[in-house]
């Protein structure tokens, strides 16, 4: 049916939850839309609008700061679906230091890359193959753990997320 990015009562995004757990928060009176879609939900005897964000009447307080899985979702989402060697449509993932060579699957190891230059560097460190890193490898940005969960991004969204709109 679709989903809805849920603001904390001070516009931080939270989650992403289903239109249908939106609209029962709008009408508990726990949550106000602060963007809607151009359709609605209709019974019987009720009409109302699909939220694409609800906004929380009340401050929620989040224990600790969220931090991305790594994923290849969003190792492509933090480089923008652009290969770190050539700037080409990335395709594969690569490890900078080669897991072979003892290089660890961490953020700050592993980028996006092309089929060209992943398969001409295999198991090489990039100074080896002659290639150079656009920009080094680094944890996402804040909010790159909600984009990575949820797959499709809906515009309205990103006025709230720090991240772009390249699925």
């Amino acid at each position: 049916m679709g989903r809805s990015l849920v603001l904390n009562a001070t516009y931080e995004p939270l989650c992403v939850v289903p239109v249908r757990r939106a609209v029962v928060l709008v009408m508990n009176r726990k949550a106000e839309v602060v963007h809607a879609e151009d359709r609605c939900l209709r019974s019987e005897v009720l009409s109302v609008e699909v939220p694409s964000v609800i906004r929380l009447t009340y401050f929620v307080c989040v224990p600790f700061r969220r931090r991305a899985a790594l994923s290849r979702r969003a190792v492509f989402l933090r480089d923008g679906f652009r290969c770190q060697y050539c700037g080409a449509k990335a395709e594969n993932i690569d490890h900078v230091i080669p897991r072979s060579k003892g290089g660890p699957h961490i953020w700050e190891n592993v980028v996006a890359a092309c089929r060209g230059c992943n398969g001409s560097k295999r198991n090489l460190t990039p100074r080896e193959a002659g290639l150079r890193l656009r920009t080094p490898p680094s944890p996402p940005s804040d909010y790159t753990w909600l984009a990575a969960a949820a797959g499709r991004l809906h515009p309205d969204w990103c006025n709230y997320l720090s991240v772009g709109m390249s699925a």
